[in-house]
């Protein structure tokens, strides 16, 4: 792929925010349709979109040449992953083969990096719940995760699948967490080794009489029943790559950052032996107690003479 030279500042700085970093942005989700859709899948991408605004980027069109687990079918994927600078994707598509089928992905460095396919059924929508909009999930708000079920633990596809949804859903990584900033919950519920169910929560903040407030769990939706039909994990060689930890900048030693005297350092002076020290004879400062000696000299010699 050619990579071309940037000609205006603001181009140049997209660059710049693209770039590798030591603590990377947060992921983007590309949503796409594939060649036939069925209204089910429409609303799910949909809501998907919602669920995930100001994180996502949404492609209305079709797209015929997305074949993500078949050899050379993951190029235009890659390409549109570049272009909108996503790591994560979401890709819809329908057949009498695979009816409702959403492939679950992630990407490194814009190539495909791992897949979960899965069958969503029994799928309701936002508009099916009665609840009170003020519990509406805020933009940016982070969001909890329940995996209940042993089987998130012992079967392979279901461990990735629940890797790949915490990618998707988790928004931004950060340190501290306010509590009022948690307003919703992620639930899901093996029901066997190849299914789960993932329900929508919002969560209602109540009085306890203590510190820390009562939670209460208002179903808020989208709910569906994910069913694993494939997935596949990535290369050994991709995954090294991919696990490669960027090189931390070295800690200079006897070196500190201060907020009032900035940057101090401490260095090291090895004792001074002046008395060991040579001294050189014409030393600026001696040469004026040489001419009064002179002169002195010469004085009491005049003086004895005129005696």
């Amino acid at each position: 792929m050619q990579i071309r030279t940037p000609k205006t500042k603001r181009a140049k700085r997209e660059i710049e925010k693209r770039a590798p970093k030591l603590v990377e942005n947060g992921k983007k989700t590309l949503i796409l349709h594939g060649t036939k859709t069925s209204a089910v899948l429409n609303s799910i991408l949909t809501e998907l979109y919602h669920l995930k605004r100001g994180s996502a980027v949404k492609f209305s069109k079709k797209n015929e040449n997305i074949r993500p687990f078949e050899s050379g079918g993951e190029t235009s994927l890659e390409f549109y992953s570049l272009k909108t600078d996503c790591s994560l994707f979401v890709y819809g598509a329908h057949s009498k083969k695979r009816p409702n089928n959403l492939v679950l992905g992630r990407t490194y460095d814009h190539h495909i990096y791992d897949l979960v396919e899965v069958g969503v059924e029994n799928f309701k929508s936002m508009e099916s719940f009665k609840y009170d909009k003020k519990l509406t999930p805020k933009i940016g708000s982070k969001p909890f995760f329940a995996f209940i079920g042993e089987e998130f633990e012992t079967v392979d596809e279901l461990k990735h699948l629940k890797e790949v949804l915490l990618d998707i859903f988790r928004g931004e990584v950060v340190e501290n967490l306010n509590l009022t900033g948690v307003d919703h919950v992620y639930v899901c519920t093996a029901i066997s080794s190849k299914s789960v169910l993932l329900n929508h929560c919002a969560l209602r903040l109540k009085k306890s009489g203590t510190a820390v407030p009562r939670m209460e769990l208002v179903e808020v939706g989208p709910s569906m029943d994910l069913v694993v039909r494939r997935h596949r994990l990535p290369s050994e060689g991709l995954f090294k790559d991919a696990m490669k930890a960027p090189d931390q900048a070295k800690k200079i030693k006897n070196v500190s950052s201060d907020v009032i005297e900035g940057k101090t350092g401490r260095i090291y002076m090895p004792d001074q032996k002046v008395g060991d020290m040579p001294l050189s004879n014409n030393i600026k400062g001696l040469k004026r107690e040489r001419r009064e000696a002179k002169q002195n000299k010469e004085g009491k010699k005049r003086k004895t003479e005129s005696e």
